[in-house]
């Protein structure tokens, strides 16, 4: 008798929702229950944790950033400067979502790496780059394990929306002039110490990557409270003509919403695998 599905089930059922309602129990109480003592490869976790942020980047990117150009809001490298009216670019927003997971149990360690930066600080060393070159190639993730850092997942980073092409173009410090859209920018990064976890670090790693984004939005907002004009928070999204931000909750309704299908195909693999 295959035991799995009616677990496999439930764990659809309160993972919904977790995903979609706007005040979710925590995840390791939502489903920790159908994967309760299994391990799990932290490839698997960070398929899982790489659709989460795709998913918010690219959310991020065009309905809010896209979206609020054209509504007249600005954005730019120097936006947590006081008196500067801006909200920070995408790579900016992910860097915030990466200093909160730093903040916060367990080990997870996020960045945006790149063999073109505009940062320097973003440039792969020579075994991470290694890695890239294949990321490049075949436009696919690609795993390694590196001392002193342990498994390092590279996800390729595309350039998915206008407003990063011509950012990276016309930036003065940027090496390459010429991206188009489409391009393999860089690579999503991720590490950990570990080539395997117990389930109750995955789905807390899980949880951990929504409340950074989370926080991070709130950062944005919090700044956004001191403009000189400030636009109006609430359940609309900026558009042409239209000077507005969603709120915290319902921008993290999308978000989960938008990551719904990463995190329910990796659980379903978990699942099985873990029979």
């Amino acid at each position: 008798m295959n035991l799995w599905k009616p677990t496999l089930l439930g764990s659809f059922v309160l993972i919904a929702i977790y995903l979609f309602v706007s005040a979710p129990p925590p995840l390791e109480t939502a489903i920790g229950h159908g994967i309760s003592g299994r391990t799990v490869e932290v490839k698997r976790m960070f398929d899982t944790v790489d659709g989460i942020n795709s998913a918010t980047r690219t959310l991020y990117t065009k309905r809010i950033v896209g979206a609020g150009l054209k509504s007249g809001m600005k954005f730019g490298e120097d936006w947590a400067e006081p008196g500067v009216d801006k909200g920070p670019l995408p790579a900016l927003f992910l860097r915030l979502v990466a200093a909160e997971l730093e903040a916060r149990p367990p080990r997870l360690g996020l960045y945006l790496g790149s063999d073109e930066p505009i940062n320097k600080s973003n440039l792969f060393n020579v075994l991470q780059a290694e890695t890239f070159a294949a990321v490049k190639a075949d436009r696919a993730p690609h795993f390694a394990t590196i001392e002193g850092i342990g498994q390092v997942g590279l996800y390729p980073d595309y350039a998915s929306a206008a407003a990063c092409v011509s950012c990276h173009n016309d930036h003065p410090d940027s090496p390459k002039t010429d991206w188009k859209l489409g391009d393999v920018m860089g690579a999503t990064t991720w590490t950990f110490p570990d080539s395997e976890v117990g389930s109750d670090v995955y789905l807390a790693v899980v949880e951990a990557l929504y409340h950074s984004i989370e926080t991070s939005y709130q950062a944005y907002l919090a700044k956004v409270s001191g403009f000189q004009n400030p636009p109006l928070i609430g359940p609309l999204w900026p558009e042409p003509g239209l000077t507005v931000l969603p709120s915290s909750a319902v921008f993290m309704a999308e978000v989960r919403r938008l990551s719904a299908e990463s995190v329910l195909d990796n659980l379903v693999l978990l699942e099985k695998t873990s029979q």
